[in-house]
């Protein structure tokens, strides 16, 4: 390996990138502005420090609530000015009505304004160069494949769309019995012989074995594996990339060895955790409740409306060690939805009602289950509680179903924030391998991401 392999940024890294040189283009702009036209609301000195703090915390939250570190709007200018303007514009007001923590407002209004379009102008302008520079082709990862045929294109589908920056550049497959050619596009085949060489043509940066019959990594291909780890070559496994990328649990990849994938978070075990997770179940709740309380008049009105029927639908769920409990939600559906059995929400369904599907999108009709959070039967974060019926159907078909009852069922989840509808058991293992991969990684970040990506849900309109 005498050649260099190409420089790339890593998910984690170009996430950072993005957000500290937003901060940086904003805080040196702000602070030339207002060195050169002597705006006072511009003034960032050592003793009013947290003038630039409480800036800076507002861009970051809001600037994730309205999609501005998603890598894949990132690499779009025009989604990514979107977000922009949406961010700068919450984020100066909530600047401008919190004059206790942040300067009060300027005698000449227009400083205001400049405010505005300087934090604009500083942020889209390095995020073109960020779209002409870091997320194009010079900076991909340039990925070899080595795997059984049969797993090709849905590796290369399922990366590619999770992450444009992992280009999977040659496959070589390892299944010797199978002798069939890659019939996918922009996806080169190359043999196995010799693989040190391909890298070295190719600029690889990592090798990723896919690989489900250890049978087919024959002495050739071990040796040759061996030696490029011995030279600090990256090669890993397709289970570990694919939960690194999209951040869910493979789990129809799991076999006998379970256990390697499943070394399930400390948190679920640590006191101080679970204390501060109880404790924000709480609070949350409380607020929950009094938030449905001045809401329920306009509900109540929506429903005689628009539902012309009860208020509330009281289902069974499965609970945390598979402990059945009763949830309370506001109605949705019209009246005997499932006069014919239980059946599966669909995108579009013909069963809710126009105010209920404003309820969903919005999830507004949740807020009853805030009781469920105060009773302790659910939490604000977690899986979402499934019937019984689809419980024991799911249970025969996906492996592992039955581990998402390990913790509280959520009002909100990790598959909730990433997934939409669920209307097949192929829909069902996806919301499964993100709820796995929560109760795998379950920590305060998380649970803070979740929240922030709830919010982005309710703001974009996009609940079931």
């Amino acid at each position: 390996m005498t050649k260099k392999k190409g420089i790339h940024f890593e998910i984690s890294e170009r996430k950072v990138l993005l957000r500290v040189f937003d901060l940086f283009m904003v805080f040196i702009t702000l602070y030339a502005i207002g060195s050169i036209f002597k705006f006072d609301y511009f003034t960032f000195t050592s003793e009013h420090w947290i003038w630039s703090l409480v800036l800076g915390v507002y861009l970051m939250v809001f600037g994730t609530i309205f999609e501005l570190y998603d890598l894949k709007q990132s690499s779009k200018l025009d989604t990514t000015f979107k977000s922009l303007i949406f961010t700068a514009s919450v984020t100066v007001l909530f600047y401008l009505l919190t004059p206790i923590i942040t300067p009060f407002l300027p005698i000449q209004r227009m400083q205001i304004v400049y405010f505005f379009l300087a934090i604009i102008a500083a942020i889209f302008l390095w995020r073109i160069a960020y779209t002409t520079f870091i997320a194009s082709p010079r900076f991909y990862k340039r990925v070899l494949v080595l795997g059984e045929i049969a797993n090709v294109e849905n590796l290369v589908k399922t990366f590619s769309k999770a992450d444009p920056n992992y280009k999977i550049v040659g496959f070589m497959n390892s299944d010797a019995t199978n002798g069939e050619g890659i019939k996918f596009k922009g996806l080169k085949e190359y043999k196995t012989e010799n693989i040190s060489q391909i890298i070295r043509d190719e600029h690889i940066s990592e090798v990723v074995v896919a690989i489900n019959n250890s049978e087919n990594i024959t002495p050739q291909i071990y040796n040759e594996l061996t030696t490029l780890l011995e030279q600090g070559f990256a090669i890993r496994e397709y289970t570990q990339v694919f939960e690194e990328i999209m951040r869910r649990v493979p789990v129809q990849f799991v076999g006998k060895d379970f256990y390697k994938y499943f070394p399930f978070s400390r948190s679920n075990q640590n006191r101080l955790y679970m204390l501060y997770h109880r404790l924000m179940d709480i609070v949350c709740a409380v607020l929950g409740v009094l938030c449905g309380i001045v809401l329920l008049p306009f509900i109540i009105i929506g429903n005689t409306i628009g539902n012309k029927g009860k208020l509330f639908y009281i289902q069974t769920r499965i609970g945390k060690n598979g402990k059945p409990f009763r949830i309370v939600k506001f109605r949705t559906m019209v009246a005997n939805a499932e006069e014919n059995g239980a059946k599966w929400a669909e995108k579009n369904d013909r069963r809710v009602t126009s105010f209920g599907r404003f309820l969903r999108n919005t999830r507004l009709d949740e807020i009853p289950q805030f009781i469920n959070v105060l009773k302790g039967e659910m939490s604000i974060i977690g899986p979402r509680p499934e019937r019984p019926f689809f419980v024991k159907e799911l249970s025969k078909v996906i492996p592992f179903y039955e581990t998402r009852h390990t913790i509280k069922p959520g009002l909100s989840g990790w598959a909730q924030v990433n997934t939409r509808y669920g209307s097949s058991i192929e829909d069902s293992l996806i919301k499964l391998q993100y709820d796995l991969y929560y109760i795998k990684h379950r920590s305060f970040f998380l649970d803070v991401n979740i929240i922030v990506k709830t919010l982005n849900t309710m703001i974009y309109y996009r609940g079931q």
